[in-house]
């Protein structure tokens, strides 16, 4: 197997950062949702008054001219948005980059908490009284780190399994850290897969709006990015999620 490769260029954000982010990205979203939802009320209305105005006129028509005086004013209000519109989706497109490059510092639990115990003076003690510990010891000191929530030496004792041939680790260190950093991970992963489908969302919406025609590929995605977020299921999944069964499945 190769030796990993560090992604060096990656962006930092902690979790509260993605948090704050995720708020961000649901606000936008929400605003941009706004502007179209208004265009499409502005739309009805226009066409209902047309409708009244012509009441008179041949069915034939009367049908062709409300179509495009509802389109001519539809095509006013798409452009008179325009603005507002691509600085929303401009800076969605920036926070799901920014969500994107810092996911490479939440691949695992147990990278979670190497990262959080590094620099402990206590780690690195108990590292060097579990240096020459055999399996059952460290099976036994295992299970009191996990009953403890001990990440000091929880983080210890994946360091010590990974020197261990797989055949003789008497424990995994997937599960001792997904004990100490399993709830955070799974929460900021299912937020940064929401990051992704929030903007999806809005840039199929804006490109609907637009040109009247979606991007297959892009719904695809994101009935897919659904279906992972209940899989992952960290939270209760927020409107939409449920959406596109169908699809998803």
């Amino acid at each position: 197997m190769p030796a990993p490769r560090a992604k060096l260029g990656s962006n930092w954000l902690s979790p509260t950062d993605i948090r704050s982010t995720i708020t961000r990205i649901q606000q936008n979203r929400t605003r941009h949702a706004s502007i179209l939802t208004r265009i499409g009320e502005q739309v009805e209305s226009h066409r209902a008054s047309v409708e009244r105005s012509l009441r008179g006129l041949d069915a034939r028509d009367r049908t062709s001219v409300i179509n495009k005086s509802v389109s001519g004013h539809r095509a006013d209000l798409i452009r008179e948005t325009a603005e507002p519109r691509k600085l929303l989706t401009r800076e969605l497109e920036q926070l799901r980059q920014s969500v994107q490059s810092a996911s490479t510092h939440y691949r695992s639990p147990v990278q979670m908490l190497t990262r959080e115990t590094l620099g402990s003076e206590r780690r690195s003690r108990i590292m060097q009284q579990i240096a020459g510990s055999g399996p059952a010891e460290l099976a036994s000191l295992a299970e009191y780190a996990a009953a403890q929530k001990d990440k000091d030496l929880g983080a210890a004792l994946c360091g010590r399994v990974a020197d261990l041939p797989r055949a003789e680790r008497p424990f995994s260190a997937g599960e001792l850290a997904d004990v100490m950093c399993g709830e955070l991970h799974r929460e900021l992963s299912q937020a940064m897969v929401e990051a992704e489908r929030r903007v999806l969302e809005a840039l199929e919406d804006e490109q609907i709006a637009t040109t009247g025609k979606g991007n297959a590929q892009r719904s695809l995605e994101i009935a897919m990015l659904k279906k992972h977020e209940r899989e992952i299921g960290a939270y209760a999944p927020d409107h939409g999620v449920e959406d596109d069964e169908e699809v998803a499945e």
